[in-house]
């Protein structure tokens, strides 16, 4: 029987004096979301973005889990909606998800943002996101390099998130998993600062899932550490 074995952290970073990041990760759901604007209230939306769709972890696997995140991402929504609606200080928050539900054999994937997801394989990072940028929509269409992108001083304006005044319109999937596959959810407060190369090279030599969090979070703050950074490290054991 497959399972997952996982870790999870969260760092203000070295220039932010709050830190507007949620986490949840558990056997179940391992999710990241990372709050923007609203007035300074990024944390609201990304703590109501999670704590909603943490009620997935109550209930059993279920025939479809991809239904299941889905619907929980489009309550979240709905949520935030309420919320502003409520209060008008709240207007115009938002946040970025990337969520993997587990049901035994296959995770879910709901994305939306530019939170990132990766998969260690055989030895092999892969990204499994897309960020939903400006920057990214560029590189797609062939107007910018990747480099470019990297340091463009617009490359964290978002074209999709979890938001107050649009309707959620996240990337839905369904993955097959292996034993030993290794998972990474992360906000941009890693990817910012902390290259490919250097997530593979610690994904690939810390093995237990605490430490790398912890030396990631590390990573990124030696780098400057700009942004709030969040972690989640699971393996499929």
């Amino acid at each position: 029987m497959l399972a997952l074995r996982y870790a999870s952290g969260s760092d203000i970073g070295r220039r932010r004096a709050e830190n507007q990041d949620s986490v949840y990760a558990s056997g179940r759901l391992l999710a990241v979301a990372d709050g923007v604007g609203g007035n300074g209230h990024g944390d609201v939306a990304s703590a109501t973005v999670i704590n909603t769709i943490s009620a997935l972890d109550q209930s059993g696997p279920g025939p479809d889990p991809l239904g299941a995140l889905a619907a929980a991402v489009d309550d979240a929504s709905r949520r935030l909606k309420e919320m502003a609606a409520a209060d008008p200080t709240l207007q115009r928050m938002g946040t970025t998800l990337t969520a993997l539900l587990w049901d035994g054999s296959r995770l879910a994937l709901a994305h939306i943002g530019d939170s990132r997801g990766y998969m260690l394989r055989d030895g092999m990072l892969y990204q499994i996101t897309r960020d939903h940028t400006l920057v990214q929509t560029m590189v797609d269409d062939g107007r910018m390099t990747p480099e470019q992108a990297a340091t463009h001083p617009r490359r964290s304006l978002l074209m999709r998130a979890l938001e107050t005044t649009s309707a959620a319109k996240p990337d839905l999937s369904v993955r097959d998993v292996l034993r030993g596959d290794r998972y990474l959810l992360c906000s941009d407060g890693l990817t910012a600062v902390v290259s490919a190369e250097e997530i593979h090279d610690m994904l690939s030599t810390v093995p237990d899932p605490e430490t790398a969090v912890r030396r990631l979070i590390d990573l990124a703050n030696e780098g400057g550490g700009p942004d709030n950074i969040t972690c989640v490290v699971a393996d499929v054991i």
